[in-house]
């Protein structure tokens, strides 16, 4: 265990004595500090089979094999390697997304990271956490990027590398919620770019890409984009909660 877990777990029961370990979504009363309640627990929906092996959508074909694709996905093959979602997007998902995202309940990095943790494949080899970039002035805004604390709890979780930095937002886009596929491709044309101080760090690299919601694929799309022409090697998607299209 790390010197910094260590310190954590010796602290936690003061921290327990001040600060009672209540579960996010209702408030009850709960044994840890990163947890829910038995209740909201059960109320979370994770993704299960069948669903396709590449964008994790779910299939409601009976009899579907694990080896199988979404009628979307052998329209256009994408340009990722995989989607690992932690959940699909529901209103305790939703909940949990809006308290870290804009309620500023940070500490929930833990859980979320630890349900994406489990979705993922083995990552052999190097590969290294980059999380979708905010443009600066909402970064400035917000106070932190959600899928850069994410993404350095998914690092700390896996032993693997986090570069928070590796993508940027060249200008500023709207808000993206209520926007149709077109139109988010659209706002975000042009909007991210590999940094030039780490294009040699991507370059031949493997990637997990990483946000707390997967919506249209949009953003990821256009973050894709730019690691494949940065030379990526390969790109897996990782996110907290994926919406059922």
């Amino acid at each position: 265990m790390s010197l910094p877990a260590l310190f954590r777990e010796a602290l936690a029961p003061a921290a327990d004595l001040v600060f009672p370990p209540r579960c996010p979504l209702c408030g009850a009363a709960i044994g840890a500090q990163n947890g829910l309640c038995p209740e909201c627990w059960s109320s979370l929906a994770l993704p299960g089979g069948p669903c396709c092996t590449l964008c994790q959508r779910p299939i409601d074909v009976p009899g579907a094999g694990e080896e199988v694709l979404c009628a979307p996905c052998m329209a256009a093959p994408p340009r990722h390697d995989g989607v690992a979602a932690g959940t699909l997007y529901n209103d305790a998902s939703r909940d949990l997304v809006l308290a870290f995202k804009h309620g500023g309940r940070i500490a929930l990095a833990q859980l979320m990271a630890g349900l994406i943790a489990a979705r993922l494949p083995p990552l052999e080899g190097e590969w290294q956490f980059v999380p979708v970039p905010l443009h600066r002035w909402r970064l400035w805004r917000r106070g932190y990027n959600q899928a850069a604390l994410l993404a350095r709890a998914l690092a700390g979780r896996t032993g693997k590398a986090v570069l928070v930095d590796g993508l940027i937002r060249t200008r500023a886009t709207p808000t993206l919620g209520g926007l149709g596929r077109a139109e988010r491709k659209k706002a975000l044309a042009g909007a991210i770019a590999v940094s030039p101080a780490r294009a040699d760090r991507i370059r031949g690299a493997r990637i997990v890409l990483v946000d707390d919601v997967l919506t249209s694929g949009a953003t990821s799309d256009v973050c894709v984009a730019a690691l494949r022409r940065a030379g990526a090697d390969k790109i897996l998607i990782a996110c907290f909660a994926r919406v059922p299209e």
